[in-house]
């Protein structure tokens, strides 16, 4: 899926970049790679439930801000597909934000697809395709920030019973260097 998803939004700089993205994190590997890595269709059930969360969105991106936006906002996940998938909605109160992940688990690349959909917009972003190794998760994808390409990475980490970080960042530079411009931190709620 990464491999389609890739080529089809490639411009520019992610052409030469592609096959290293592609090797990273997991797709258009050989089916005996593929054994070697777990079954990750339940990576995501942890954040089944209902979370209380504190977000930390950068005010400015790639653009050297220092400046940060801080606001509370609660998570509600469930389960699609017998497991294969699930759906969480985010909202914020305090910055009238609401927000709606799709994850879709992709058994022959056992992989995750990450689709993100923003209240108030009906377009359903391309996905960030990864999975979880060494208890974190990392999902990226190409996309584009003020009209110049970028590759936009979500990672799931600290992940206990009762707690879970989520950061995004941007790279300008094909993956040399990252700028993390949103945080979430997560504590159970139910």
């Amino acid at each position: 899926m990464l491999v389609a998803s890739c080529r089809a939004a490639v411009t520019g700089g992610f052409h030469c970049h592609r096959l290293s993205v592609e090797r990273r994190y997991g797709a258009g590997m050989t089916s005996e790679h593929r054994a070697d890595r777990h079954d990750g269709r339940h990576d995501f059930d942890f954040l089944h439930g209902s979370w209380h969360s504190r977000q930390r969105r950068l005010r400015s991106r790639l653009a050297g801000c220092d400046e940060w936006d801080e606001f509370a906002a609660d998570l509600h996940c469930k389960p699609l597909l017998g497991g294969l998938g699930n759906t969480d909605e985010l909202s914020s109160p305090v910055m009238t934000y609401t927000g709606l992940a799709l994850r879709l688990y992709d058994e022959a690349e056992r992989t995750w697809s990450i689709y993100w959909i923003t209240g108030g917009s009906s377009a359903i972003e391309p996905p960030v395709v990864g999975h979880f190794a060494d208890g974190a998760g990392d999902f990226i994808a190409p996309d584009t920030h003020d009209g110049r390409p970028v590759l936009v990475r979500y990672r799931w980490s600290g992940i206990t019973p009762t707690s879970a970080r989520w950061a995004q960042a941007l790279s300008a530079d094909n993956g040399a260097t990252w700028e993390t411009n949103w945080t979430a931190e997560f504590s159970r709620a139910t």
